[in-house]
């Protein structure tokens, strides 16, 4: 980080996970508040060092980052805004100031985006709905309380291993009384027939229209296809993202260690990592499962295997049906255009 433009004693990675503990705020809105104060803290003197000061911002925050995939959209969006912003200030440190107070201002009225979205996907939730759902999403929630207020609907969530967070979904749901039962993430397929439709949440929707979501959204959309169930995404403009991967391995989030099989040791080719049983259970002639093999605790993945697995993966455009927005009900090619224009100033 450039010692001219940004002061050393300010950790922007810390503020963004200071933001990140009000539960209503998401990581894109925690990155641009954590922008926003990167701006006062600056030392630029010119709008050339504080946009690489907020770029060197950003940089920090993707690279101390897990997922920086929804913090990146958020960060795009503002140093955009920083770039194309229309001002009249007398002098550059009155600019600074009033590009903080707009920062601080559009993340205030975004958590509102919640409510607008809640309120257009609500004309698509019939009475005595069945809804399935997947993981944890803020606007998903609200959008299932908001429902609840008006109509009968009762909702399946996925558990979402390996972070769980569809027992989040499930006990808030269930605390605010709407009946509402956990499903393995295995068993999407078996319960679709019983859904009336899915409706996920998203990290990002990226410029080919799809959407980038925790991981098991991809099988559930093309479950959802095959059953010829609507799969609505629900995403706040804030989470437009100026991505266009391909396929799961374009996503910033991969790299060579997942799904990576383990390095060979020098056991020979014969030899099976299986436990060996070496008496039958006289009942099925079967082998005999030892008690403290199979115990729960070594049937839960350790921290290596899952970091081995994805966090989120992409669905294509084509698995989706509608994208609920703060700025309306888009299809995925809606979604392409409205980037286009937002990025275009």
């Amino acid at each position: 980080m450039s010692a001219v433009a940004q002061s050393t004693a300010f950790d922007i990675y810390a503020t963004f996970q200071q933001f990140l503990k009000d539960d209503e705020i998401s990581p894109p809105l925690a990155a641009i508040l954590s922008l926003a104060e990167a701006i006062v803290k600056s030392n630029a003197g010119t709008m050339f060092e504080l946009v690489q000061a907020l770029n060197d911002g950003a940089e920090e925050l993707k690279r101390r980052s897990q997922n920086p995939i929804s913090l990146n959209a958020g960060c795009e969006l503002f140093i955009a805004f920083v770039t194309l912003f229309p001002h009249e200030a007398d002098n550059f440190a009155e600019l600074k100031e009033e590009l903080e107070q707009q920062g601080r201002k559009y993340a205030t009225e975004a958590i509102s985006f919640r409510d607008k979205i809640a309120e257009l996907a609500l004309g698509f939730i019939k009475d005595d709905a069945v809804i399935l759902t997947h993981s944890y999403s803020r606007v998903v929630l609200k959008a299932l309380l908001h429902a609840h207020k008006t109509k009968r609907i009762s909702v399946y969530v996925t558990e979402s291993r390996p972070r769980g967070l569809g027992l989040k979904t499930h006990d808030a749901l269930t605390a605010a009384g709407i009946p509402c039962t956990l499903v393995l993430d295995s068993a999407v397929a078996y319960v679709m027939d019983r859904v009336d439709f899915v409706l996920v949440g998203s990290e990002a929707v990226v410029e080919s229209g799809g959407l980038i979501n925790y991981v098991g959204s991809n099988q559930m959309a093309i479950i959802a296809k095959a059953a010829n169930k609507p799969f609505y995404a629900l995403a706040e403009s804030y989470k437009f993202h100026r991505l266009f991967p391909l396929s799961q391995y374009d996503l910033p989030t991969h790299n060579p260690n997942i799904l990576s099989f383990p390095t060979p040791t020098g056991r020979s080719a014969g030899h099976s990592d299986a436990p060996s049983f070496a008496t039958l259970d006289a009942t099925t002639k079967g082998p005999v499962r030892s008690e403290t093999s199979w115990s729960s605790a070594e049937r839960a993945m350790s921290q290596e295997q899952i970091a081995k697995n994805p966090g989120v993966d992409y669905t294509r455009p084509d698995l989706i049906s509608l994208v609920f927005s703060d700025v309306g009900i888009l299809t995925p090619e809606g979604v392409s255009q409205y980037l286009v224009g937002m990025f275009a100033g």
